[in-house]
């Protein structure tokens, strides 16, 4: 359930926030409306109203600057907040947070420094808030505006403009449609006349946000009463008019205590003839709790549409740092946590792209299942092993002395000499995958929006990555190297095992009379299967038996080719993609973590206008976030 404090609390602490930011209402700016839209009251009246007198009897403190001519001359927003139990009395300001004020002597005098450090010495206004909070168990939980006193005249030392300056001032807070008006005007003088009066019946018209406080009623003339104002007869509003017995000016030169100065107010209606019937209705207490539970129920009413507009203003803000990229902060740990986050959004891009989420890395699966296939179709096989380079090279092996069964070194060297043609498909193919990570690289630091803005990280992350993709490549080259050599160094034996055996089970030994071509004959030639094993003396120079040999060699490439055709992708990608989607940036991480404060900020470097421009948004995003985070928290009462 949400309690009085917490709501009047929450608006006073946004208020507070707005101010900080330089938001006080009356702005130009979008963000002004802020601090528009939240429900205040608003402390009017002309100079020696009373008003001063009433803020104090309200807080039961002497604590207000007082003086001739206009002593105000800055809004003061005056928190209220109850406490418990025998706490001591304190006030903070919202300029000095961490320090509490216990002698309001004090509190006095840093109104009137903090005054002065904006007006100067002179007689000077200015629409920036002083934030005061007061803790007491003898307040209510309220908060109220303290605004300059109207005045008709300039005084010696102000410009001729005071006047109107005052009044455009005072509008700003009480022509709001949130705006809670005290009007406060002294009953020994014409009520006709009252400046906060005529200001209020101009900005509000109907008096729905009008409350009327008449003050000095002691001070009327004998044989006078103002009933006929606070019994609704005259002037009358849409709340009840408040009366009010301030001390007098020889109480105040005695430092009269207020609470002592609220117990003669109260004996003062309960005694007298006049206002007897109404003392239940009268004096600052009654006021103060009045004004309370109407402020209350008006932040109830307003809260949806506060709410509405702060994620309004959240969402635009958003949207204006998503353009102009979110602030860069200024100690060295934190840039390099900026840094590495930003590293991150770029990697996680990256592997979108190998993943599937993101086109491209489907270039990579193009180059197992089409250039590489192409690339090993079109090696030069048939060349090296036609008729005529078998031949060659067989007898070349065989030196002067014949092979007596099979020509085992001559297979060798037709094998050996063929498997070497697979290194340069194995090697394309990685450089082709290196290829497409290098694009895939240039593409996502591209598509990275927290990037565009640091051109030197970018350079300097393409730079590391890139780095890093070659390193992946050369392992990957020696990998694939090796699987060619594996299959040179160790030739799969069971293959040519089964070679006579498959032979017999095709039925393929010849006849005697059946004998082969002679090389060069221009005959027909029989498959390499069907040769005459009881005599290879005879066929070791036959075209059919070079034909055989050379169809051997011919199928046991074609099993390599295959085996090769899926090892490769497998080296690649464990080499290359795999590292590159797990350790792409594992060396620049380690040399960013080397770097000092000056070298990380050179990597964030920006123009100044607009850090200086995404500060500001930022600061005033934080504020909406943290209002509407107040207001989440609190289980408002429907």
């Amino acid at each position: 359930m949400a309690t009085m404090e917490s709501l009047i609390g929450l608006v006073n602490r946004i208020q507070r926030a707005c101010t900080a930011l330089g938001d006080y209402g009356g702005g130009d700016t979008a963000f002004s409306s802020l601090w528009d839209a939240l429900p205040s009251v608003a402390v009017v009246g002309g100079q020696s109203s009373g008003k001063s007198s009433v803020l104090e009897s309200i807080v039961g403190r002497d604590f207000l600057p007082r003086g001739s001519g206009i002593v105000t001359r800055r809004p003061l927003v005056l928190q209220l907040h109850k406490t418990e139990g025998r706490q001591e009395e304190y006030a903070e300001f919202g300029h000095m947070p961490r320090r509490r004020f216990t002698d309001f002597s004090l509190v006095r005098k840093e109104i009137q420094d903090e005054t002065d450090r904006i007006t100067g010495k002179s007689k000077q206004i200015s629409p920036i808030p002083i934030h005061l909070s007061i803790y007491s168990p003898n307040v209510v939980n309220l908060t109220l505006i303290d605004l300059p006193g109207l005045t008709k005249v300039a005084v010696e030392g102000q410009p001729e403009s005071i006047v109107e300056d005052i009044e455009k001032m005072v509008r700003t807070y009480v022509e709001k449609p949130n705006s809670i008006i005290l009007a406060i005007s002294p009953a020994n003088q014409d009520i006709a006349t009252s400046d906060a009066m005529k200001l209020a019946r101009e900005v509000d018209p109907s008096g729905e946000r009008t409350f009327g406080v008449l003050t000095k009623l002691d001070l009327m003339d004998k044989g006078t009463d103002a009933l006929d104002v606070l019994e609704g007869r005259a002037y009358r509003l849409q709340h009840p008019w408040v009366g009010i017995v301030n001390r007098s000016q020889a109480d105040i030169n005695k430092n009269t205590d207020m609470i002592y100065a609220r117990r003669r107010e109260q004996e003062y209606f309960a005694t007298s003839p006049d206002y007897g019937h109404l003392a239940s209705k009268m004096g600052s207490e009654y006021l103060a709790k009045l004004l309370s539970q109407h402020l209350e129920s008006v932040i109830k009413a307003k809260i949806p549409g506060i709410i509405s507009l702060i994620n309004k203003g959240i969402d635009e803000m958003e949207a204006e740092l998503d353009h102009l990229g979110r602030p860069i902060a200024i100690d060295a740990g934190a840039q390099l946590y900026t840094i590495l986050e930003l590293c991150r959004a770029f990697d996680k891009i990256f592997k979108e792209h190998l993943d599937g989420g993101r086109p491209g890395g489907d270039r990579i699966y193009g180059v197992f299942d089409h250039q590489l296939p192409a690339a090993l179709r079109k090696l030069p096989f048939d060349k090296h092993l036609s008729l005529q380079n078998v031949r060659k090279l067989v007898s070349e092996a065989d030196g002067y002395q014949p092979h007596l069964i099979a020509p085992e070194q001559g297979y060798r060297r037709l094998i050996e000499g063929s498997l070497s043609y697979f290194r340069g498909p194995a090697e394309a193919s990685v450089d082709a995958v290196h290829f497409v990570l290098k694009e895939l690289v240039r593409k996502s630091i591209g598509e990275t929006e927290e990037l565009r803005r640091f051109p030197a990280l970018q350079s300097a992350l393409a730079a590391a990555a890139i780095e890093a993709l070659e390193k992946f490549r050369d392992d990957s080259k020696k990998t694939v190297v090796r699987l060619v050599d594996m299959e040179s160094s160790y030739l799969t034996v069971d293959f040519f095992r089964k070679l006579p055996l498959e032979a017999e089970k095709m039925g393929a030994t010849p006849s005697p009379g059946d004998r082969r071509n002679p090389p060069g004959s221009d005959h027909g030639v029989p498959g390499p299967d069907r040769g005459n094993p009881s005599d290879p003396l005879a066929d070791r120079y036959a075209e059919a038996h070079f034909r055989r040999i050379g169809s051997n060699v011919s199928s046991y490439i074609s099993m390599v080719s295959n085996t090769l055709r899926s090892s490769i992708p497998k080296a690649v990608v464990y080499c290359q993609v795999k590292e590159a989607k797990q350790n792409l940036l594992n060396y620049f991480y380690t040399q960013i973590g080397r770097r000092e404060g000056k070298q990380l900020a050179e990597l964030l470097n920006e123009d100044p206008t607009l850090m200086s421009k995404r500060q500001e948004i930022a600061k005033r995003l934080e504020l909406y976030k943290a209002a509407r985070d107040e207001i989440d928290a609190v289980a408002w009462v429907r």
